[in-house]
C-alpha cells in the first residue's frame, strides 16, 4: 500500500528482456535503501513491483507480461526518469490519499502549459476509467496523487504546483503524447462493486439488523 507521495526519482538503469518478461533495475542516489530488503515492494511510476536484486543505490524488479501490457512501462527506456515510493508503514504520514499500485490503465497528456507558477494538465484516460474520476477527486498518474480540477467526459485536468513538478518525473517526462500510468481511487472501485451487487440481486441473504439507532447516536454526542 502506497500514499502516492513520492519519494524520490529514479533512473532507468537497464530493461532486461528475460523470458518474455523484463526484468528492471532503477537506481537512485536520493532513495534510502536502508530499511529495503529482498521482496519488498516500491512503486514505480506508480506500479507496485517486488524487489528481487539490491545494491546500495539501486534495486531490480521482474515486470511481468500482464503488467507491462497494462501500464507504460514498455515505454521506459535507460535513463528515463521515474517516480519511486516505498509501502507505507503503519506510522507514514498519510499526506496522499490510499494507493495501490495497482495501475488501472494507460492514459496520454493531451494539454501542458504554464499556468501562473503552476503547470496546468490535461489527461486523456480511458473511456471505461472515467466514471471512477470526480471533480476534486483523487487520482494517481505515474504513482503521484493528484487532486482533478474537473473531469469532462474522459478528460482530467490538473493544476500541479512547483513543489510537486520539482520533486516527480513531472517536469522532464511529462510531455504532450506521453503516456502515463493511471489508478482511480480504490474507494469508487469498491463503491462500484457493491452498489452493482446491490441492485443486481446478489445480496439477497437477510442482513443482521444495525444496532445504531437514532437514540444511540443520540447518547454519543451525534445528534442534537
Amino acid at each position: 500500500m502506497f500514499t502516492g507521495i513520492i519519494e524520490s526519482v529514479g533512473k532507468v538503469k537497464s530493461m532486461q528482456p528475460t523470458g518474455g518478461d523484463i526484468r528492471l533495475t532503477v537506481e537512485s542516489d536520493d532513495l534510502d535503501f536502508s530499511d529495503v530488503k529482498l521482496g519488498d515492494s516500491i512503486a514505480s511510476n506508480g506500479i507496485c513491483l517486488t524487489v528481487v536484486a539490491l545494491g546500495s543505490n539501486y534495486y531490480s524488479v521482474d515486470v511481468s507480461r500482464e503488467t507491462i501490457a497494462r501500464t507504460a512501462l514498455a515505454t521506459l527506456k535507460p535513463g528515463h526518469t521515474v517516480n519511486l515510493e516505498k509501502a507505507m508503514l503503519p506510522t507514514t504520514r498519510f499526506g496522499g490519499h490510499i494507493v495501490a499500485g495497482h495501475v488501472d490503465g494507460v492514459g496520454l497528456v493531451s494539454k501542458l502549459q504554464q499556468d501562473a507558477r503552476s503547470i496546468y494538465i490535461e489527461i486523456e484516460i480511458p473511456q471505461e476509467l472515467a466514471h471512477y474520476t470526480a471533480t476534486k477527486g483523487s487520482i494517481t498518474v505515474d504513482g503521484i496523487s493528484l487532486t482533478t480540477n474537473l473531469v469532462r467526459d474522459n478528460i482530467v485536468s490538473l493544476n500541479i504546483i512547483p513543489h510537486t513538478a520539482q520533486v516527480t518525473n513531472i517536469a522532464k517526462h511529462w510531455l504532450v503524447g506521453n503516456p502515463v500510468n493511471i489508478e482511480v481511487d480504490i474507494v469508487a472501485r469498491y463503491l462500484e462493486r457493491l452498489l452493482t451487487k446491490s441492485q443486481s440481486g446478489g445480496m439477497n441473504a437477510p442482513r443482521p439488523q444495525s444496532q445504531i439507532t437514532e437514540a444511540f447516536l443520540a447518547d454519543n454526542g451525534f445528534m442534537k
